[in-house]
């Protein structure tokens, strides 16, 4: 039995040594889709939808429940909100020449608009924390009513939105300055122009459904 048993040991010994012998070769940098961060993005970007979508739903159903205390005709100052709402759009172009300037490879001009865009986004929150201030100080803060609750949970979270966002550009143009527009800069500065982008079409719904709205009888 042992002769008969020795042959297989000897081919399984053979083969172990013949896969010792084969060359391995491992991966020197970690593999990442191209698509990958960018589709990861865009979940990430409808579950944001859908946080305000019920926030406005939240507003549609409370905008009205004044409890007596002030209305949104009362409070709101739509020449300032019109400045705001300007500050931010034109945040979106100013965002927009940086790309254009990033797919030509001219970092200098890119970090240029990337830093327009920051100021004109700071800009935009120091009006809304100037109006959040007024409220408050008229005694219409968030827990005056159901209509102010709403409102400031609504707009503050689009606010702080931005706040993340300005966080995210400065970290962006540290980067950018340090390393240059590599492939993986390029990949965070869209996936910034995609939010950027967002936070303005949902602050065009804010400034229709709230605050012109809100102006109305």
């Amino acid at each position: 039995m042992s002769e008969i048993a020795l042959p297989s040991r000897e081919r399984a010994v053979a083969r172990t040594s013949s896969a010792e012998a084969t060359p391995r070769f491992y991966l020197t940098h970690e593999h990442h889709p191209e698509s990958g961060t960018l589709f990861g993005f865009w979940l990430y970007l409808m579950s944001d939808c859908l946080v305000f979508a019920c926030l406005f739903a939240v507003y549609a159903v409370l905008g009205r429940n004044y409890a007596g205390g002030p209305t949104g005709a009362e409070l709101f100052e739509l020449p300032l909100v019109a400045v705001n709402t300007s500050l931010l759009l034109l945040s979106s172009i100013t965002y927009g020449f940086a790309m254009l300037e990033m797919q030509r490879d001219r970092l200098r001009t890119t970090l240029f608009w990337l830093a327009v865009t920051g100021l004109l986004g700071a800009g935009f929150i120091g009006i809304e924390l100037h109006e959040f201030a007024n409220l408050i100080h008229e005694g219409a803060g968030p827990q005056r009513s159901a209509f102010l609750s709403s409102f400031f949970t609504l707009v503050g979270t689009h606010g702080l939105h931005v706040t993340f966002g300005i966080v995210w550009l400065v970290t962006l143009m540290v980067q950018s300055a340090k390393h240059g527009l590599i492939p993986e800069n390029r990949r965070r500065l869209m996936c910034l122009s995609m939010f950027w982008h967002f936070l303005d079409v949902v602050w065009v719904g804010v400034f229709t459904f709230v605050y012109l709205m809100g102006v109305l009888p």
